[in-house]
């Protein structure tokens, strides 16, 4: 799997690949990742890739020339390429969305910047957008992030366990039920008793019933099995 990232300040993104799991994901190459600057396409002497915006709004917008150069070139290198624009207007990325995304060969990602993205540029080459919530943030670069990082968990092979992927959160609409450690009690705090039995049967059975409450009490929204009660 390769992430291309298209962004006006890659140095936002690269540092998040220096440590933990994707690094060690990309030493061992599950993934890879690379950097297209929209700034190095540009026909504007001054190396600008912003305009006012036509119709009169506050603010400047990412113009067209620039992005449709660069999401050119990218794609007569990588035919396999798909390309994703992170959009406060879109549909909520999500589990099953990092999951599906998981299995393509070449994932772009363009971040925008100042007020948007010229909006011929989403309409010509966005196999799809997404929001990662509702709130405005800067720039793209932090949605490509998150995005990247929930895809670079369901490669195969970046996580040394495939188990932990089974019973995490959004995993059958429900979220993970609570886990603890030793000490047993902790400041008068106690872990549940069930757990320290060694009775897996019955312990999958209560982490079942706990991510049921726990789902029904912060997310009731995602329980859609009329049978859960």
């Amino acid at each position: 799997m390769k992430f291309t990232f298209v962004t006006l300040f890659p140095n936002l993104i690269e540092p998040y690949f220096y440590d933990s799991i994707l690094k060690r994901a990309v030493e061992d190459n599950f993934i890879s990742y690379e950097f297209y600057n929209p700034r190095n396409y540009t026909e504007n002497k001054h190396k600008k890739t912003d305009k006012q915006m036509v119709g009169g709004g506050a603010g400047m917008l990412m113009t067209p020339q620039p992005l449709f150069d660069c999401l050119d070139e990218i794609k007569i290198k990588n035919p396999d390429a798909y390309i994703i624009f992170p959009l406060a207007a879109a549909k909520p990325f999500n589990q099953k969305d990092a999951k599906r995304l998981a299995k393509k060969k070449n994932i772009v990602i363009v971040s925008g910047r100042y007020e948007g993205i010229d909006e011929r540029v989403i309409e010509k080459y966005a196999n799809e957008v997404f929001s990662i919530g509702e709130y405005i943030l800067t720039g793209g670069e932090l949605p490509s992030l998150v995005m990247a990082d929930a895809i670079s968990r369901n490669v195969q092979g970046v996580l040394g366990n495939a188990d932990s992927l089974v019973m995490e959160s959004y995993e059958n609409n429900l979220l993970e039920a609570p886990s603890f450690t030793k000490p047993e009690n902790f400041q008068k705090l106690s872990i549940v008793k069930e757990f320290l039995k060694g009775n897996h049967s019955k312990i999958a059975d209560l982490k079942n019933n706990l991510a049921i409450c726990k789902t029904k009490y912060y997310r009731p929204g995602l329980i859609t099995n009329k049978k859960i009660k």
